[in-house]
């Protein structure tokens, strides 16, 4: 597996900001500070601009925040990480979930006792979503825990206009992507082990869903 070949740190060029990430992070936080309070190795999966990457290695010293994306998604993270210069975050990796190959925890370390994404299963198609958890099987722990942030529609249903609105932006741009049923992303989750310990209710109408082994 290797670092990602982002853009040059040096570049002087401003760094690429999520408005989103600003908003959300506060109350991600809050949950994360709970579902992660024993781990010691977090994948995240999408790590895009690298807001969330160095907010919450930042505020939990105590966890070895592995960011991660696709090669060429050049959004600002290895250049964030790197001015940061926080000591618990790696080089990112490239991981195209889809086809990967998925990373080790650390040198020594066979699994990640953590994971991490936000807002990408609406992003993905739904084979690259089944293809994401089938890849976490094989690098989480067995007393692993996940916590996904996002939309999702309930019993089949949009929960707010906002969010129907929202996937038919995403449709409209790639049919492929769109709000997924928490239904099926939690059979998905069960198949390899993980059980829906919490389901917290977010603002904007989103969700953080989070998953315990065994």
């Amino acid at each position: 597996m290797k670092t990602s070949a982002y853009a040059d740190p040096s570049d002087p060029a401003p760094l690429p900001e999520s408005p989103a990430c600003e908003r959300n992070r506060a109350p991600i936080l809050d949950v994360l500070r709970e579902a992660f309070a024993t781990r010691r190795h977090v994948l995240e999966i999408g790590s895009g601009t690298g807001q969330h990457a160095v907010h919450f290695a930042a505020a939990m010293p105590w966890l070895r925040w592995q960011g991660s994306d696709r090669a060429g998604q050049d959004l600002g993270l290895a250049r964030r990480l790197a001015e940061a210069a926080l000591p618990n975050t790696p080089a990112p990796l490239d991981l195209d979930v889809a086809h990967g190959p998925w990373p080790v925890a650390a040198p020594g370390t066979a699994r990640f006792d953590a994971a991490f994404t936000a807002n990408t299963l609406h992003i993905m198609g739904w084979d690259a979503v089944q293809a994401c958890f089938a890849g976490l099987d094989a690098v989480l722990a067995d007393d692993a825990s996940l916590v996904v942030y996002g939309p999702f529609n309930v019993g089949g249903g949009f929960t707010s206009d906002s969010n129907r609105d929202f996937d038919a932006m995403l449709r409209a741009r790639d049919p492929r992507s769109g709000l997924r049923d928490l239904e099926a992303v939690d059979a998905l989750a069960a198949r390899i082990r993980l059980r829906l310990r919490g389901d917290i209710a977010m603002p904007a109408h989103n969700r953080c869903l989070v998953w315990q082994r065994p």
